[in-house]
């Protein structure tokens, strides 16, 4: 007996929404929601997503359309793709329309301002029912569209789901591992960006090599404890999701989280800064969010302090590292702060 083949809504068109829908669509009939009808045009007739994605060719089969109903209604498995902050908008927007017990699979590497929330808990709340997981790892969207070979662990509430729903992502050149541990991949997203402006404002501010590696690596440290507190396994913060999509995060030139952060170590302004963006970084909205999860947790996570106290209260890029190095180190496994 034949099965048909699962009809997958992607919403959000922002570069990593377009790479997600361009993969799913290669072996699956699948649909990419975008907010600009012109967008959604130029994706149904020239097969290309221009304000996000330049001149890289999307699959032929990859229909695009502005309206989310048009989107989710026959959809099997929704993935979601848009900011953080219209995150709860998109999916308050688009319940009437989706199919009970249809899955849900969030993109995003953020947490909601103000609830402190993760996704897949926006999604418990708005669509009960449905199995809500992730997928994250070390993806640069524009190395993924253009053929480089990369990996990321989906995680759902059942194993069963996410190997299931891994078959939909997976390619000969993108890897997808499976995961149980929702809360752990899906903090390590949000998590990650916050260490990726500190990480940049070393480079901004001149710190060196050496001071990027002791950042990188501590600030693992700081997402495994606060990440364990909440709920999350250990071990997910050594893999993929956690360590992988951290050193990428840092290290890329086109990370906007580690520009942010080279621009502060600079001296501007986090004012300044977001002025001259266009898109999103959601390390920026995250950094209270986490302070505040961390204080909450009873965790130490001085990095984190530091990169709040640049973006939120004011303080210089270089009075944050002239800080952490002045705090006196402890037990490199078991100690408690920096």
């Amino acid at each position: 007996m034949m099965h048909r083949q699962p009809r997958v809504a992607v919403l959000g068109a922002g570069s990593w929404g377009t790479a997600v829908a361009a993969i799913v669509a290669r072996s699956a009939p699948t649909i990419l929601w975008a907010r600009s009808a012109e967008v959604a045009a130029e994706v149904n007739t020239h097969s290309r997503n221009s304000r996000y994605v330049g001149d890289t060719a999307l699959p032929p089969d990859l229909r695009a359309t502005s309206s989310l109903a048009e989107a989710v209604t026959d959809a099997d498995a929704i993935v979601i793709g848009v900011p953080s902050h219209g995150f709860r908008r998109a999916v308050e927007s688009a319940a009437p329309f989706v199919r009970p017990w249809v899955p849900i699979v969030s993109l995003v590497k953020g947490l909601e301002e103000g609830t402190e929330l993760r996704m897949t808990e926006i999604v418990g709340e708005l669509l009960p029912g449905h199995p809500a997981g992730v997928l994250a790892g070390p993806n640069i969207a524009c190395e993924i569209l253009a053929g480089y070979s990369a990996a990321a662990t989906i995680a759902m509430p059942d194993q069963a789901s996410a190997a299931r729903l891994a078959e939909l992502f997976r390619t000969s050149r993108y890897r997808i591992y499976s995961s149980t541990d929702v809360v752990g991949v899906e903090l390590c997203g949000a998590l990650k960006n916050v260490f990726a402006i500190a990480a940049g404002m070393g480079d901004g501010a001149g710190a060196g090599c050496n001071t990027k590696a002791m950042v990188i690596t501590r600030a693992l440290r700081e997402m495994s404890r606060l990440g364990e507190a909440l709920g999350g396994d250990p071990a997910t913060f050594g893999g993929l999701a956690g360590n992988g999509d951290l050193i990428v995060t840092c290290i890329s030139p086109v990370s906007r989280n580690r520009r942010v952060g080279e621009a502060l170590g600079r001296g501007r302004t986090i004012e300044e800064v977001l002025a001259g963006m266009s898109r999103v970084a959601e390390g920026v909205r995250a950094a209270g969010v986490v302070r505040g999860l961390a204080e909450r947790a009873g965790v130490e996570m001085p990095i984190a302090r530091e990169v709040d106290a640049v973006i939120n209260h004011g303080a210089a890029a270089a009075v944050a590292y002239r800080g952490l190095l002045r705090a006196a180190p402890g037990h490199e496994l078991n100690g408690k702060g920096w």
